[in-house]
Formats: structure tokens, C-alpha cells, sequence
């Protein structure tokens, strides 16, 4: 089931149109990666998703709603430009945010409570945003994006500014939450993210959707039968081969079938020919090579 639709919706800010009729649902319990270099339309989208902007036509609805005032209390979103008070101290930044999103006073210290024990940060509380690294402020962010225990989250450039360490644990949290029921969108131009977290993907390029859907199914359209065969030993003589060498290395060998030509075909070959095969594998592309392919070599870097 989708939790949010998103049904030919676009906004233009003069003559510059940002988001051009784009359609695209989000299932329910999923993690959802938005992507697109810069100027695609992803901010403007996630603004008009969170109600920050209204678009000018098409229709947004979140568990078959339309009304903005369902969405107002069941997201949590988390803007790449960070926006705490950092002369306000941690606790009553959190406890504020908290009731800003309905939350009743003694619900939000409790939910705070918990957050702060889960993150090992209970003496925080007292500490102002600004005497926090950029780290530390993101570990606060983060909390006050999901301390209303939202239905939809969406995370923009969540892993910015965090160690290996700590990219773990916001990592391991997104899964947790997914795990309890809510759904996440995920923006980002870290490729290698997407690939690590993603179950379903959306590519936007020039305020237009450009590729839409599960993750494996839009590698696995987009590959070009590259296959890599690791063996021991020396390779029997390659003059003739009939398949098209992309590349060759000392224990392994990577090759392009052609058209008319199956695996088993670059297995029989090797096979017959005394080859010692230890493994065999299709290489799908990668989503950062389809991520350059379909924009035209333009990138959020």
C-alpha cells in the first residue's frame, strides 16, 4: 500500500518552472531515495510535500488525503540547511519543537527522555546548540524530526557533518523506524547511500521525473551483460574470443556478451578449455553510473 501520492504536480516561479507535472508514489514502510543534481526540483517538491510551498496544480495526498492539515502533525522533516536556535539550550529547543508538532508538554518530555538515553546524551540537556559540534547538532536535528513519531519522515543530506561512527547509528535508526512503521524519504547526492539504504528510487532532472521505482529493477534496467569471471591459473589463448573483453586482470576477467549470447556461453567457453573457475557474477551498474547517464554528466558535486 502507498502512503503518499504525488499526482501531476507542479509549481513555476515566474517563468521558471521547478517542478514540471510529476507523478510518483511512495509505498508505505519503505525508505525512499529522492534524487537529482542541483536545480532538479527536489527542495521544491519536499517543500510542497511538508506544506511549506502549495503547488500550482495536481494533487498531493498522504494515506488518500488531500487535505494539507492531515500532513501538518504526520511528517517530520529534517532540511539540509539546518534550522536550530543556537542560543536556546538543547532541552528546551527539543521540548518547543515537540509542542509545535501537537505534541501535550508531558508527552514531549518523555519522548525527549527517551531519545536523549537512546543517543547516551542526557547531559546535553543544559548544553546550548551553539557549544555543539556540527555532529552533535545533527544528532539534535535528527531527534527533533521523528520526536512526534511521524508517519512520513524525510531526510535531506541526513548523514552530513557525522564520523563513520555516528552515520551508523542515524543509519541503524532509519532502519528501526521503517522497522516500527514509518516510512522515510531520503534525499541525498550520496550514490553510495542510496545503494546501502534504498528499497525505491526517483530521479529528477530539470523539474521532470525521469526514472521511477524499485532499486533493483532500475539497475537491472539498465545493465549492459558485463559478467566477471575470477579464476586460478593462466587463461587459455584469448585469440578469437567471442565475446568482447572490457577488462582483464591478473585472477580475474571482465566480459561483454553480445546480443545474441548467454552466460552459460562464457562458462561453456572457459569450461572446455580447462579454465579453474573459483566465481561468477553479473555486474549491474552502479546507481551513481545511471545517476550521471541520465542527467548529462551533471552532478550535485
Amino acid at each position: 500500500m502507498d502512503l503518499l501520492e504525488i499526482k501531476n504536480v507542479s509549481k513555476a516561479f515566474e517563468q521558471n518552472v521547478a517542478v514540471d507535472d510529476v507523478s510518483m508514489t511512495i509505498p508505505e514502510q519503505s525508505i525512499f531515495g529522492l534524487l537529482g543534481p542541483n536545480g532538479a526540483g527536489k527542495t521544491t517538491l519536499i517543500r510542497m510535500i511538508t506544506n511549506i510551498l502549495a503547488p500550482d496544480s495536481g494533487s498531493i495526498l498522504l494515506k488518500g488525503s488531500p487535505d494539507p492539515k492531515d500532513r501538518m502533525y504526520k511528517i517530520g522533516y529534517m532540511p539540509e540547511e539546518r534550522g536550530l536556535y543556537k542560543k536556546m539550550k538543547v532541552g528546551d529547543q527539543l521540548m518547543y519543537l515537540a509542542q509545535l508538532k501537537n505534541m501535550s508538554k508531558s508527552a514531549a518530555k518523555e519522548r525527549l527522555d527517551y531519545w536523549l538515553k537512546r543517543f547516551e546524551i542526557e547531559d546535553w540537556w543544559n548544553k546550548k546548540i551553539e557549544e555543539l559540534s556540527k555532529g552533535m547538532q545533527q544528532k539534535i536535528q535528527f531527534i527533533s524530526t521523528i520526536i512526534h513519531d511521524p508517519k512520513l519522515i524525510i531526510l535531506d543530506e541526513p548523514f552530513s557533518g557525522l564520523d563513520p561512527v555516528n552515520s551508523n547509528l542515524i543509519r541503524r535508526e532509519i532502519y528501526e523506524l521503517r522497522e516500527n512503521g514509518a516510512t522515510v524519504i531520503f534525499s541525498t547526492h550520496r550514490m553510495e547511500q542510496v545503494e546501502q539504504i534504498c528499497e525505491n528510487i526517483a530521479l529528477i532532472n530539470k523539474g521532470k521525473k525521469i526514472l521511477n521505482g524499485p532499486l533493483n529493477e532500475i539497475k537491472d534496467q539498465f545493465k549492459e551483460n558485463i559478467y566477471k569471471l575470477e579464476f586460478v591459473g593462466a587463461l587459455p589463448d584469448m585469440t578469437g574470443i567471442p565475446f568482447n573483453i572490457y577488462e582483464q586482470k591478473e585472477a580475474e576477467i571482465v566480459l561483454q556478451l553480445r546480443n545474441d549470447q548467454s552466460p552459460n556461453d562464457i562458462l561453456r567457453y572457459f569450461v572446455e578449455r580447462g579454465t579453474e573457475i573459483h566465481a561468477f557474477n553479473e555486474i549491474l551498474p552502479s546507481i551513481n553510473q545511471i545517476f550521471i547517464n541520465q542527467v548529462g554528466g551533471e552532478t550535485d558535486e
